[in-house]
């Protein structure tokens, strides 16, 4: 099997904020080490923007399996579980839309094999 060729940047490309959709999925991309070469994925639901009173420039996500039982912020029983995330705009540059996540992957494969990410 071959994969599509294509370009990677050695970058990180966060879904910028004006982009982000209301039950759109999204993926937070973090890292285990410094080294950058233990990747840690989540699958998350992107659910509004200041939510709460007060909130200014809050942004929040959901876990992608409460969503999918259809579990909402704010109505959620005591038997229901759900992670929500509320994360700053200045906080965001975590989360990725697939093909951007995809690329931190790939570029993560790149340096377990030693190979050059410029």
């Amino acid at each position: 099997m071959l994969f599509e060729q294509r370009e990677v940047n050695p970058y990180a490309e966060p879904v910028p904020v004006n982009e982000l959709e209301v039950s759109g999925v999204y993926f937070s991309v973090t890292f285990c080490d410094r080294e950058m070469l233990i990747p840690a994925m989540e699958t998350l639901v992107y659910v509004g923007r200041d939510l709460e009173s007060g909130d200014v420039a809050q942004f929040y996500f959901q876990d992608i399996d409460s969503y999918q039982r259809g579990v909402q912020y704010g109505s959620v029983s005591e038997d229901e579980q759900a992670t929500f995330y509320i994360y700053p705009e200045e906080e965001l540059s975590h989360v990725f839309d697939y093909e951007r996540a995809l690329d931190i992957l790939m570029v993560c494969s790149m340096r377990r094999r030693g190979l050059p990410v410029e």
